[in-house]
């Protein structure tokens, strides 16, 4: 069993038992989440698609941890104009275990 949901404008493909890396959430850490934003729905033999979403889907979810990923460098540079900028980012996630899809 799977479904496809929306978390945060991102879509996830998600079945049960199975741990994300999602964008940072404001629960915190030990805390159940519900994510009602299913777009579909499949238990291997039925597929439902929402139009937008499936009434009545939810997805259960128990968030693991706040992190940081990797630091992404942005270098920029104009070639003999003595231009040089250097900057990095690191993005802000949480992750979760999904639990239950119903």
């Amino acid at each position: 069993m799977f479904a496809v949901v929306d978390i945060l404008g991102q879509q996830f493909k998600v079945s049960e038992n199975t741990k994300y890396y999602v964008p940072r959430l404001k629960q915190e850490p030990e805390s159940e989440v519900t994510f009602d934003q299913v777009l579909l729905l499949s238990d291997g033999k039925e597929t439902k698609v929402g139009s937008p979403v499936v009434k009545g889907a939810k997805v259960t979810a128990k968030v693991l941890s706040h992190l940081k990923d990797d630091k992404v460098i942005v270098f920029k540079k104009k070639r003999r104009k003595g231009y040089r900028k250097l900057n990095g980012h690191r993005q802000q996630l949480t992750r979760i275990e999904v639990t239950q899809i119903g």
